[in-house]
């Protein structure tokens, strides 16, 4: 019997099985990561500015198919990320701060559930905890330093994160221009509204992404396509030519 470094019944899987959700979580990454005060490394290699979407797209396939991994492979995916990143240092002569692989794994556990709750409904407590489990065995597999050791001590952290680790810098400027470069205006205008949506707060301050809620019907009109299955259309419509068959394929490959 194979044994799934998550199981096949658990929330996470609901979570990040859907292709709607996971645009959303990308959402919320895409403006959390241009605050981050590591994002210089981000930087270093020349990979993100050159190609912001495909970059963060990574990142974001990267978690999901390491929930859908039988473990054994999921944990060869998260050491061969942890390598990817010890070679960037080596490059560098410096290492990565522990605090910055905590903010990536703390805003993936948390636009996990801003995303589905915006999209499907209200999670439990008991779900919530179980999305942080999930990253948490993430970050234990990657021997991170200063990992909270239950939802209740992510919930502290990630409010102390949010009020200290955010950082509008000319990195952030640039990345915003790369977004709007890369997606062109009308899609970055839904990009920022994604945002509006899903972020913190805090987040929204930083950025300045303001209050108006715009997309709001069209988010109802989307679920009323995904009803009536015609949201494919949409997807196409909003998404740029390069990403529709990449996001296509968040919905078509189910792992078993």
């Amino acid at each position: 019997m194979n044994t799934y470094f998550v199981h096949t019944d658990s929330i996470v899987r609901k979570i990040w099985g859907k292709a709607d959700t996971i645009l959303f979580i990308f959402a919320g990454a895409s403006a959390e990561f241009a605050l981050n005060k590591s994002v210089d490394w981000l930087y270093f290699t020349g990979r993100l500015p050159a190609d912001p979407l495909g970059r963060l797209f990574s990142t974001v396939s990267y978690a999901r198919q390491i929930i859908f991994l039988e473990r054994e492979a999921a944990l060869k995916s998260i050491d061969q990320i942890t390598a990817i990143h010890k070679s960037v240092e080596a490059s560098r002569g410096t290492h990565i701060p522990d605090e910055a692989y905590l903010d990536v794994l703390f805003l993936l556990v948390d636009y996990s559930i801003l995303a589905y709750e915006l999209l499907e409904q209200k999670l439990t407590e008991a779900e919530k905890a179980e999305v942080f489990e999930v990253f948490y065995r993430v970050g234990e597999r990657m021997e991170l330093a200063g990992l909270p050791k239950s939802y209740d001590d992510y919930q502290i952290m990630r409010s102390k994160q949010l009020a200290t680790n955010l950082y509008r810098s000319n990195f952030t400027i640039d990345l915003y221009r790369q977004y709007k470069k890369h997606l062109g205006l009308i899609r970055y205008l839904v990009l920022k509204q994604a945002q509006v949506l899903v972020v913190p707060s805090q987040v929204n301050k930083s950025l300045s992404l303001g209050k108006t809620h715009w997309l709001l019907p069209v988010v109802f009109v989307y679920k009323i396509c995904r009803v009536l299955r015609m949201e494919k259309i949409l997807k196409i419509a909003i998404l740029p030519p390069a990403y529709v068959n990449q996001v296509r394929a968040l919905d078509a490959a189910r792992y078993q």
